[in-house]
């Protein structure tokens, strides 16, 4: 696999290698292996997800900007295996250089790309085709009440989700995330997240 640093650090794009001939494809999604041989010294630690998580949405439908807060943090691992999707991390660590920032890449069932998500960053994506299965690995298991966001439309994010306003669906809870500015981040860039 091929793993791409972005302009954030710790948040990266992995295309696996894929081998196709006249019959399809064929490529390992996941190898915790190779990914603790390329991904952990990256980030100075290993990663163990624990859980698997897969939704579908139509065209338009929005989700985010979620989290968990501490001490259930969560990093997560994504791709979208049918359709295509826009995917987003926001840097929601308090003290970082990259705060308020984000790293935006498009997953579709062609790319095969994947997203690493570390923890302390709000994630989210909008529905880009007329269907999309999205499937996500996380290393921490979902506890509902340390469920936490940050608003999906908030301009100051400067987040183009390519979908138009009108169009946009969103669930009743996304709808009441705060704003960055009215936000008080229970992450700390000084903090260890994994430990």
């Amino acid at each position: 696999m091929e793993v791409i640093q972005t302009a954030i650090k710790d948040v990266l794009i992995i295309n696996p290698q894929i081998f196709d001939d006249a019959r399809g494809y064929f490529f390992e999604s996941f190898s915790q292996r190779e990914f603790n041989e390329k991904i952990a010294p990256i980030l100075g630690h290993t990663i163990n997800f624990v859980q698997d998580n897969e939704s579908m949405s139509s065209y338009g439908v929005m989700r985010g900007l979620h989290f968990q807060r501490p001490p259930f943090t969560q990093s997560k691992l994504v791709r979208c295996v049918k359709g295509a999707v826009l995917d987003v991390a926001v840097d929601i660590r308090k003290g970082s250089p990259t705060y308020g920032q984000h790293v935006a890449v498009e997953l579709t069932e062609d790319n095969h790309r994947q997203f690493f998500v570390p923890r302390g960053f709000a994630h989210g994506f909008a529905v880009l085709s007329k269907t999309a299965v999205f499937q996500y690995k996380c290393d921490e298991f979902y506890h509902p009440e340390a469920d936490g966001g940050i608003s999906i439309l908030d301009d100051s994010l400067g987040i183009d989700w390519r979908i138009p306003t009108d169009k946009a669906l969103l669930s009743e809870k996304d709808t009441k995330h705060s704003l960055l500015k009215d936000f008080d981040s229970p992450f700390d860039i000084q903090v260890d997240l994994y430990k």
